[in-house]
């Protein structure tokens, strides 16, 4: 059924149709909107048997989930930013158990200094968490992905995170084709958990492993991981022949049939660079995207086939990895034929700030002539910058560094020194 909604919304009701038994919520912008939606189909009886949670914290949220998937219910919840990192060490709990938790992330910056605008530096700080990570381009994929996350987690028994931009996907009204509970039920089996505790055949987890074992126990998720790179293309066609449409996937290719540069992203800023790529198209300029679904586990093979023809890369990404430079760039250049000298990161939306198709043309003109740097930081105020570099050459007490930025913007009043 096509219907105008929000991505929030839109989120809520596939992961409806997914049928959880268990929802913890604790609210955080910009995913508040997803667990109120829920909140209400449970309190009007449309998802049942659902025992919806309010908890305490987002710690609180993730070890409710966890201790609910062990118990062998169908577990979701939703984070962003701040409450990703107060829930980091019961994230990584829910790896290291096996538990086939799903989990949205809206993504959002990280402080200090606080930002509540989208970028994708919460869900990449733990991309080593040993969750399988999966971004949305935009919020048909969003609704779509967490519907191939539950059968995911399940079948492998590890837990997925879906990622979809704070605000720009979740609280923008799109028109999308919400499926019917009889497609999602075609698709996802009842959930049947590799593990649960039983009463009757009482067992621990989480025990503790010394260095006898601890290695195989990691080893273990990874080889899992790996078994995901077969699951999802195999499963993303099988999405499509089940609901109509394309979705999912590892990677999808724009107009990369001839492309000598190819421009690599993840998420919702992938429209904007398919449309800064048509304008240099019509120029007879031979450019192409790859766009990244799934960063974890990260997909070689699919990367290295995409880009084998590429003379130039450029990986526009909405994260810092500080005092590097890239984080998806990384990746890339490890997958990457040719040269790592021909891969180039662009550091661009940090924090919200706008990515223009002006600033786009600009970029991938100065490198298919030669003049990009290894890492760029796209409109960067280096004048801005400069000013407060000086200043804390000259003065010892220079004040704290956001605040007198906002000074020099005439933003805030800030008293610096």
């Amino acid at each position: 059924m096509l219907k105008q909604v929000e991505g929030s919304a839109a989120v809520a009701e596939a992961v409806a149709l997914c049928r959880p038994e268990v929802i913890c919520a604790y609210p955080i912008s910009p995913q508040t909107h997803i667990v109120e939606g829920l909140g209400k189909l449970v309190s009007a009886g449309r998802l049942a048997p659902c025992e919806f949670i309010n908890v305490e914290s987002e710690f609180a949220a993730m070890s409710v989930a966890i201790g609910a998937s062990a118990a062998g219910a169908r577990a979701y919840t939703a984070t962003a930013s701040q409450g990703l990192l107060f829930m980091a060490e019961a994230v990584f709990n829910a790896a290291g158990l096996g538990l086939p938790i799903v989990m949205t992330v809206a993504n959002r910056a990280l402080g200090a200094p606080i930002n509540i605008w989208n970028d994708h530096t919460d869900a990449l700080s733990q991309r080593d968490c040993g969750w399988i990570q999966l971004f949305a381009e935009d919020n048909q994929e969003a609704l779509d992905l967490h519907i191939q996350a539950f059968r995911l987690a399940e079948e492998l028994s590890l837990p997925v995170m879906v990622c979809m931009d704070g605000f720009i996907l979740t609280h923008a009204y799109e028109r999308v084709d919400l499926p019917t509970q009889e497609q999602v039920d075609a698709y996802l089996p009842p959930y049947e958990p590799r593990q649960v505790l039983d009463p009757a055949d009482p067992v621990s987890i989480g025990a503790m492993v010394g260095p006898e074992a601890f290695m195989e126990v990691r080893y273990l998720a990874h080889a899992k991981q790996r078994q995901a790179l077969e699951l999802i293309p195999a499963w993303a066609d099988e999405f499509k022949r089940v609901f109509g449409r394309e979705s999912g996937g590892l990677a999808h290719t724009y107009r990369l049939e001839d492309a000598e540069t190819v421009v690599v992203a993840l998420g919702s800023v992938l429209g904007t660079i398919k449309d800064t790529v048509d304008e240099l198209r019509d120029q007879g300029v031979r450019i192409g995207v790859l766009g990244i679904t799934c960063f974890r586990p990260w997909p070689t093979a699919a990367v290295r086939a995409a880009l084998a023809n590429a003379k130039r890369v450029v990986v526009l990404e909405k994260s810092l990895a500080v005092g590097l430079g890239g984080i998806v760039s990384n990746n890339v250049s490890a997958s990457y034929p040719g040269s790592p000298d021909d891969v180039h990161t662009v550091v661009a939306g940090l924090g919200g700030r706008a990515i223009t198709r002006a600033s786009l043309r600009r970029v991938f003109t100065e490198a298919i002539e030669g003049r990009l740097e290894h890492v760029t930081f796209l409109d960067l105020d280096h004048k801005l910058v400069e000013r407060v570099l000086a200043r804390e050459r000259e003065q010892r007490r220079s004040g704290p560094i956001a605040e007198g930025i906002l000074k020099d913007l005439g933003v805030v009043a800030a008293k610096i020194g």
